[in-house]
């Protein structure tokens, strides 16, 4: 090879397989979509309890069944050669885990903790948890900090905190580093309209809104107008489910990258909307008006919810791509119409 001679390119390296579990839900479908764009090899692992068959690309491998069944994991594990999880699967809805507790300690801990133990026996690295910011409860200063006191104030909360915790422990004990994403208020679709919130009966503001402008509501519940805010409604950290998916990939490359070190990291963008305002852009996308009817305050629901994201920022090379509310919104009501048709 004469010295003007370009060296040859290094072969790429293959990339491990990743195992996601409820990855035919809402935010699984996006994160199993982030991985596949990057190259990554995907197996999910859902339940269909409250995810679809069809969210699932073509280009993953789709195996029914439950997070908790060890032989089934164990066999995902060996035949993949699963080096990697990202879990998704569990129960999200804060009013019902005040309802029926135990339903969320089942699916949220108990059966996190079987998964866990499949990761160790397996040899699996590393894993990444879907966590949230209900850990913090009523936060005592917005922004939230990951260093904030963690005091969730219902089942839902705690069912989440119990199982960082058993990953931090986990961590300490065997090979496994973790990252645990603690979300804010997830909103939006896919922008290619590959994927969006399709369960039935969603309670997050952005669906149910895109839902009422769609003719599937009559009308949105503004639940309280007497908190210590500028309009009297509540603020929250609203964040592009697109942009919370490529969090996952950036973090799975990190947890790689550095394997003795493990993560609890916000996922928000540092500035919060209320609820007014929230509508408010809905009918600037739309063009029309929503009828908002006034209903008295939930119990627990605090003033504001705003991450402080610096330590995602200063982590990972994450940066969001669509933090404007109007794109999140518009987003969200595309897959709307899109569902529509598919009715």
């Amino acid at each position: 090879m004469t010295q003007d001679e370009p060296k040859p390119e290094k072969p790429a390296v293959p990339k491990p397989a990743v195992l996601v579990t409820g990855g035919a839900g809402y935010i699984g479908s996006h994160a199993v979509l982030a991985l596949l764009d990057a190259g990554w090899p995907v197996v999910v692992l859902d339940n269909l309890s409250t995810g679809f068959d069809w969210a699932v690309p073509k280009e993953a491998v789709l195996a029914v069944g439950d997070v908790a069944d060890q032989a089934l994991v164990a066999r995902l594990i060996a035949e993949h050669d699963i080096k990697a999880i990202i879990h998704f699967a569990g129960s999200i809805i804060v009013p019902e885990s005040v309802e029926n507790p135990l339903k969320y300690y089942e699916n949220n801990t108990v059966k996190s903790r079987a998964l866990i133990e499949s990761a160790v026996k397996g040899g699996v690295r590393h894993f990444i948890f879907s966590s949230t910011a209900a850990t913090y409860g009523i936060p005592e200063q917005v922004p939230i900090a990951e260093d904030s006191p963690t005091q969730p104030i219902n089942p839902y909360g705690w069912s989440k905190l119990m199982t960082e915790r058993m990953l931090a422990d986990t961590a300490f004990a065997h090979p496994l580093n973790y990252c645990a994403l603690r979300y804010f208020n997830v909103a939006g679709a896919d922008p290619r309209g590959r994927s969006g919130q399709s369960t039935a009966g969603a309670t997050h503001l952005i669906k149910v809104a895109v839902e009422a402008a769609t003719g599937k509501r009559s009308h949105v519940s503004v639940f309280g107008t007497d908190y210590d805010t500028p309009d009297g409604t509540g603020i929250r950290d609203y964040i592009h489910v697109s942009d919370l998916a490529a969090a996952h990939v950036d973090a799975l490359e990190k947890l790689i990258e550095d394997p003795e070190q493990s993560h609890v990291m916000n996922c928000g963008y540092s500035r919060g909307f209320s609820v007014l305002e929230v509508l408010d852009s809905v009918d600037r996308v739309t063009n029309m008006t929503i009828e908002r009817r006034l209903e008295p305050r939930r119990p627990g629901d605090p003033d504001r919810l705003v991450a402080d994201n610096r330590r995602i920022l200063a982590t990972l090379p994450w940066r969001p791509k669509r933090d404007r509310l109007d794109d999140i919104v518009a987003d969200a009501l595309g897959w709307e119409r899109k569902l529509a048709e598919r009715a």
